[in-house]
């Protein structure tokens, strides 16, 4: 039985918290109602700094003494999505929804914005950093990168930067913590393939375009297959495909975008090359024009080693810990945030007994529970962090770590509405 943990007395608020922000979403960089519902949350207890990258907030917590310095991060936007679900507090945005949980992200630090400001820590500093603009369409640029230039954050260290993440595969109750590497690099790329338009009747006197990168996208897909090797971890995909002005024309033009997933640099250098080889190459073998960009490049997340141990000794304290060997491919721009000093980003478990929905699905939701879970394990490491015991886990072997569904030594009180 998973153990689900009474967080603190304003769970319900959180819970609260979590409909409103979910019932009224918005879209990366245009997040106004969103930061001021926060703003006007965190004001009476901490410093808040507004507009931070455009649309996010910055909150200092001071402790009673100076001391070690944590920075917690939740991201703001909605995805492109329509809510499927229905619940009073679905989406009141039409075709935008909460489909990632940054909802709950955000009801989980301000939460523990709360908890930190009611009782602060003996020493240190903790910057709460509510982010816009994760989901990061093709070209366009990222929160995380407009946050490390914005003067609230530049040029500063932290001894810890913790984040958290819903993970529809872990039970509510539940904390994942993964090894090494928590979320996965990520290059998006165009393939826009240059022909000679010409009248359909009259094919020899075109280039087709069209034909041209349907060839590219087989070849491509064909090409990283069976140039990756079977341990590595990797995924390609081809994501939009758009060209041609009429059914009667030789297409002009058509393009490709799309994505390439990795964990290891040398895998990753390498298939970036194999994709634009194949694509230049069967772009001159057709006679067409090619233009390739590699766009959105994102480092994999990568957990530092002593944070990974803190939270195998802190976390079972307070929530069940998981113990994850299988990193995924997902992507999170989380990873720029560790130019800030070392990382840690845990996958909070959001499943409940009804089960569970994709992320980035407009059926997702969770189990409300896991909000006290994620403030619960969120301001257990960020007082530890405070409270210098980090060193001490430098030097510590991680413990075998209780797996997702095993007995608790102890159960306590159940949360949410």
């Amino acid at each position: 039985m998973i153990r689900v943990v009474q967080a603190y007395e304003g769970v319900d608020d959180l819970v609260r918290l979590r409909r409103q922000l979910h019932q009224h979403p918005e879209l990366r960089f245009t997040e106004k109602q969103t930061a001021a519902v926060l703003a006007d949350r965190l004001a009476p207890i901490a410093r808040v700094r507004s507009g931070v990258a455009g649309t996010g907030l910055v909150a200092e917590i001071e402790g009673r003494a100076p001391g070690p310095s944590v920075l917690l991060r939740a991201d703001m936007d909605a995805y492109p999505v329509q809510d499927a679900k229905e619940v009073p507090w679905a989406s009141g945005n039409p075709g935008v929804c909460h489909a990632c949980g940054h909802d709950v992200h955000m009801s989980v630090v301000a939460g523990v914005a709360a908890r930190l400001a009611a009782d602060p820590p003996a020493r240190g500093t903790v910057t709460v950093l509510f982010q816009p603009a994760e989901e990061i369409p093709f070209g366009e640029d990222s929160g995380a990168a407009a946050a490390l230039a914005d003067a609230a954050l530049r040029g500063r260290r932290f001894d810890a930067v913790l984040g958290l993440h819903c993970w529809p595969d872990l039970p509510v109750g539940a904390v994942g913590v993964d090894r090494e590497t928590a979320m996965a690099a990520k290059d998006a790329f165009r393939v826009e393939v240059l022909g000679r338009a010409a009248h359909a009747a009259t094919p020899a006197l075109g280039r087709d375009a069209i034909l041209g990168l349907a060839g590219i996208v087989n070849l491509l897909h064909a090409g990283v297959a069976r140039s990756r090797n079977p341990h590595e971890l990797v995924a390609f995909n081809i994501g939009t495909i758009a060209g041609g002005a009429s059914q009667s024309q030789v297409a002009e033009r058509a393009e490709a975008t799309g994505t390439l997933r990795t964990h290891d640099e040398a895998t990753r250098a390498r298939l970036k090359e194999v994709i634009e080889r194949i694509a230049r190459q069967q772009a001159a073998a057709l006679d067409l024009g090619l233009r390739f960009t590699w766009a959105n490049e994102m480092p994999p997340v990568r957990n530092a080693a002593p944070l990974v141990a803190l939270a195998h000794a802190e976390l079972p304290a307070v929530v069940t810990v998981a113990d994850l060997t299988a990193p995924p491919l997902t992507t999170d721009d989380f990873a720029l945030l560790g130019a800030l000093g070392p990382s840690l980003y845990v996958k909070l478990g959001v499943t409940g007994e009804r089960g569970g929905a994709p992320l980035h699905s407009g059926a997702f939701d969770v189990d409300e529970r896991c909000i006290g879970a994620g403030v619960a394990a969120l301001d257990r490491l960020t007082r530890a962090v405070l409270a210098g015991r980090l060193a001490e886990a430098e030097t510590a072997d991680v413990p075998g770590a209780r797996a997702a569904g095993a007995a608790p030594a102890a159960t306590s009180e159940a949360v949410g509405a």
